[in-house]
């Protein structure tokens, strides 16, 4: 036999490739996985970029909704003023209308007033110059003036209370000098100082009782025409009035000084009443 040894027909497979081929299939995975896992992450995206665009499409939609009823209600507001602006300008037209005939009325008012004034001034002085010559005219406003200033005056001095019968109240010496100058009325002042010490103050008697220094306050005895009357809590520059027989004016007393058991104020006389006394005295007689 020969040493050559005859083959059976069979070829062995090299010892490398089935490693190879558990290799090839481990990739063949691995790349699946990672295909896998990269398709995932895409769909996850894409639905967060899905609801991103349509979370902004509803913002949008609804900034747009918002826009529009704002400008709708600008213009209904545009509407609205220019129908005020209308009326005020209506309304300003009129106003300006009767300013100028409320002008024009006045305007004539002044020139009729002006007119009379005019006119009563020249009748006026016609009537002074046949009844006195120019130098007796000027005198005469003088004299005129001089009253008026010496008035003005006097109502400046004369801001005194006044009475419920609306005779002035002189609250101190001074002020009784003021209404003695007007010289409708004859002042006595009077202080009495001392408790139950009758005092004759003008045609009148006066006797203190008691005195509230504290309230300003005091109580007297007057006698008027042999008949006493007492005046209790009389308080300081309240008039106490009363009538003599004959006359329609009253007579008043006012104290106006309250202190420690004395009283100090004056006696208010008409001079009417000593003109009606006056008379009835002579025709007594």
């Amino acid at each position: 036999m020969s040493d050559d040894r005859i083959s059976d027909g069979r070829t062995e497979s090299p010892a490398w490739t089935l490693p190879a081929m558990v290799v090839l299939g481990l990739i063949a995975i691995g790349g699946l996985a990672v295909g896998w896992s990269a398709s995932s992450k895409l769909d996850g995206t894409q639905q967060a970029v899905a609801a991103q665009l349509k979370t902004a499409e509803q913002t949008m939609q609804q900034d747009m909704a918002s826009l529009k009823d704002r400008l709708a209600q600008d213009e209904k507001t545009n509407t609205d003023l220019q129908g005020d602006l209308k009326v005020v300008t209506g309304k300003l037209k009129i106003t300006q209308g009767q300013l100028k005939k409320a002008r024009e009325e006045a305007s004539k008012l002044n020139d009729a007033t002006t007119e009379k004034l005019t006119a009563l001034d020249t009748s006026v002085h016609s009537e002074l110059a046949t009844k006195a010559t120019s130098d007796d005219v000027k005198t005469v406003d003088t004299k005129v003036v001089g009253v008026k200033t010496d008035l003005d005056a006097t109502r400046e001095d004369l801001k005194m209370a006044r009475s419920e019968m609306g005779t002035l109240i002189a609250r101190n010496h001074d002020e009784i000098d003021q209404l003695r100058r007007l010289g409708e009325r004859d002042y006595v002042e009077f202080t009495i100082v001392g408790r139950n010490k009758p005092q004759k103050v003008g045609n009148v008697t006066v006797e203190l009782k008691g005195v509230n220094e504290k309230h300003s306050q005091f109580n007297a005895a007057v006698t008027i025409e042999d008949r006493q009357f007492e005046k209790k809590n009389r308080a300081m520059n309240e008039p106490i009035f009363f009538y003599l027989s004959g006359t329609h004016i009253p007579e008043e007393i006012v104290v106006n000084k309250v202190g420690k058991n004395t009283i100090s104020g004056y006696l208010s006389i008409p001079k009417a009443n000593s003109q009606t006394a006056a008379a009835a005295t002579k025709s007594g007689s």
